[in-house]
C-alpha cells in the first residue's frame, strides 16, 4: 500500500509531468465492485492511465443489465436491446472500441397501443412528445381519446395559462391542460413502458427538456410540443439527419448488447487489468491512507482432476471457494443501490442518512414462436399498454424491430414481454419459469391480437433485474446529489451505476467515466 503525495503548495506550478504521472500510476491500485457498463466503463477509465485494476463481479458474468440468451440456437438480448443516441456518448465509445461497423438502427413500423377502452388496439399516434399530441384532432389521436377526449385537449389552447411553465408533474400538467384522457390513454402507457412510472411522477424538466419554456412561450401544451418538434426537424435538417421526437432515437449492435460487453472486457484484460467473475465483495474497510475489499471468491485454481471420483466433485461447489483480501488506494462501487449501501455502512456512514429509492423488480419473458400469424407483424415493432388494462406492461416484436434477429430467428419470431413496473411487482414473480412463459405467451396473443397456442412456442427464456430508479421521477435528482455528497466526502471512494446516473447506457456510460477520472485525478494529482 502506497501513501498519498502531499499536495505541493502551488500546484499549479508543481503538477507532475506526465512521466510522473504513468509512474505513479503504475503504484496505484483499484478494485472495482461489481460488474455491470458502469464498473466496466470505471475499470477502463482507470486500466488506460497505466493503474493496476481488479474487477470483482458477484454473479458467474459481467454485464448487469445487458444479458444474453439463447432459445433453441437463437442469441438474443435478454435485458437492455438498444440505447438512446443522445449526447452522442455512447456512440463515442463503440468507435473507440472499434464497434462503429456493428451499430444497427430500428427497422421501420410504429408501435401500437392495447387496452384503450371502447377501442382495444390502436396504433401509437404520430406526432407527439411522451404521447401528448400536437394536434388532439390528428386522425390517430383522436382514434385513441375519442371526440370528447379531443374537445375537452382543445381547451389547452382557450383556458388562460395560469400556471404555464411551472408545473413539475408530467401527469398533472398534461391532465390539467387537456384532460384526464390525454393522460391516461397516450402519455401513461409511454411513461410506464419507458421508466416504469406513473406520469404523475416523472419530473416535466427531465424527461422533456424545454417543453415548460416552450409551454410558456407559445401558452398552450400541445402548441409546445409542435414548436419543440420543429425546433428539433430544423437541427435535423441543418445537420443531414433524420428527425427524432426528443428522447426517441435508438439504436443498438448487430449480433446484441452483449457485443459491448464482451468488447470492454477485452480491452481492460488487454490494458493488463483484470475481471473476476463469481467473487463476492463482503466488506470494505479502511487501512491507513487506503482500502481492504474483503471477497468471498471461487477458487480459480480447482481442476476437475483434483476431485477423487464423481461423488467428491458434487461436494466442491460449496467449499471451492478462497476469501480475498485484496489492499486498493481506490475503491469504485459498481453495485445496485442496496448492496452499494450495505458496503459503504463502515467506510461512508453519511450515505445512510439519506433516502434510498423504490426499486421495482422487472421481468422480461422472452419467447421464440413459431407462429405464421406474426409474419405480417400485425402490432408492428411493439405494443404499449394503457396501464390496468393488461397484465403485462408492454411488448416488443424483436424479429420485427431488429433485422439481425429476424435473420437470426429464421422463420419464427421472437418476443418480449415485460411485467412490472413502480409501485407493482412483476406478475410472474412468484411463478416458476413454464408458468410465467404461460402467463406471457398468453399476454403476447392478447398483446398482438393474434391467436398463440402452446404448440406455437419453442422456446422461453426469464430474465429478472432490479430497474434502478430513473432520472426523470420527481425528487430523483435530490436524492442523488445527497447520496454523491456522502460518498465524495469519503477520500478514496467512488460510486457508478444507474442508481446514481439514471438509467440506460446514455446517462450510465458518461457518468462512469466522469467519476473515474474524478477518482483517478484525486490519486494521481492531489
Amino acid at each position: 500500500m502506497t501513501s498519498k503525495p502531499v499536495k505541493p503548495a502551488n500546484s499549479e506550478s508543481s503538477r507532475p509531468e506526465p512521466v510522473d504521472l504513468a509512474a505513479r500510476a503504475a503504484t496505484r491500485h483499484i478494485v472495482v465492485v461489481g460488474g455491470g457498463v458502469g464498473g466496466l466503463i470505471a475499470a477502463r477509465e482507470c486500466v488506460k492511465v497505466g493503474m493496476h485494476v481488479t474487477l470483482l463481479e458477484a454473479s458467474d458474468a459481467v454485464g448487469g443489465a445487458i444479458r444474453r440468451a439463447e432459445l433453441d440456437g437463437v442469441v438474443v438480448d435478454a435485458g437492455a436491446e438498444s440505447y438512446a443516441t443522445r449526447g452522442g456518448r455512447v456512440r463515442a465509445l463503440l468507435a473507440e472500441l472499434d464497434l462503429s461497423d456493428r451499430i444497427v438502427a430500428p427497422a421501420a413500423g410504429g408501435a401500437w397501443l392495447a387496452g384503450i377502452p371502447g377501442v382495444g388496439a390502436a396504433p401509437l399516434p404520430v406526432g407527439g412528445i411522451l404521447g401528448i399530441p400536437g394536434n388532439p384532432f390528428q386522425e390517430d389521436v383522436r382514434r385513441v381519446i375519442g371526440w370528447s377526449g379531443a374537445w375537452r385537449a382543445y381547451l389547452d389552447r382557450i383556458r388562460p395559462p395560469l400556471t404555464i411553465g411551472h408545473n413539475q408533474s408530467l401527469g398533472r400538467l398534461v391532465s390539467s391542460r387537456m384532460g384526464a384522457k390525454v393522460r391516461d390513454r397516450l402519455v401513461a402507457p409511454v411513461t410506464t413502458g419507458v421508466y416504469s412510472a406513473s406520469p404523475d411522477d416523472v419530473d416535466v424538466d427531465i424527461a422533456a427538456p424545454g417543453l415548460n419554456a416552450a409551454l410558456t412561450s407559445v401558452g398552450s401544451l400541445s402548441g409546445a410540443v409542435q414548436a419543440l418538434r420543429e425546433q428539433g426537424a430544423a437541427r435535423a435538417a441543418q445537420a443531414q439527419v433524420p428527425a427524432q421526437a426528443p428522447g426517441a432515437a435508438v439504436e443498438g449492435l448487430q449480433g446484441g448488447m452483449t457485443v459491448l460487453v464482451e468488447a470492454l472486457v477485452a480491452d481492460i484484460e488487454k490494458l493488463g487489468g483484470v475481471v473476476r467473475t463469481g467473487a463476492r465483495v463482503t466488506r470494505i474497510a479502511s487501512s491507513g491512507d487506503g482500502w481492504v475489499v474483503r471477497a468471498d471468491a471461487a477458487d480459480v485454481g480447482l481442476k476437475d482432476s483434483d476431485a477423487a471420483d464423481a461423488d467428491a466433485t458434487a461436494g466442491l461447489a460449496e467449499e471451492a471457494t478462497e476469501q480475498l483480501d485484496l489492499a486498493a488506494d481506490g475503491v469504485v462501487l459498481a453495485t445496485s443501490e442496496h448492496a452499494a449501501r450495505r458496503l459503504l455502512e463502515e467506510a461512508a456512514p453519511e450515505l445512510s442518512l439519506t433516502t434510498a429509492a423504490d426499486a421495482p423488480e422487472i421481468e422480461i419473458v422472452t419467447l421464440l414462436l413459431a407462429a405464421r400469424a406474426l409474419s405480417g407483424a400485425p402490432r408492428g415493432t411493439g405494443v404499449l399498454t394503457v396501464p390496468g388494462s393488461h397484465t403485462a406492461k408492454a411488448l416488443t416484436h424483436s424479429s420485427a424491430k431488429w433485422d439481425w434477429v429476424r435473420e437470426a430467428a429464421g422463420d419464427r419470431h421472437l418476443v418480449r414481454v415485460s411485467f412490472g413496473a413502480q409501485g407493482e411487482p412483476a406478475a410472474t414473480a412468484g411463478l416458476d419459469d413454464a408458468a410465467a412463459a404461460r402467463v406471457a405467451l398468453r399476454e403476447a396473443s392478447a398483446l398482438l391480437g393474434v391467436p398463440l397456442a402452446e404448440s406455437d412456442l419453442v422456446d422461453a427464456h426469464r430474465a429478472r433485474y432490479v430497474q434502478s430508479q430513473p432520472a426523470s421521477i420527481i425528487g430523483s435528482g435530490a436524492r442523488r446529489e445527497a447520496a454523491r455528497r456522502a460518498i465524495h466526502a469519503v477520500p478514496g471512494i467512488a460510486a457508478v451505476g444507474a442508481w446514481l446516473a439514471g438509467t440506460g447506457l446514455a446517462q450510465v456510460i458518461p457518468d462512469a467515466q466522469e467519476e473515474a477520472d474524478r477518482l483517478r485525478r484525486s490519486l494521481l494529482w492531489d
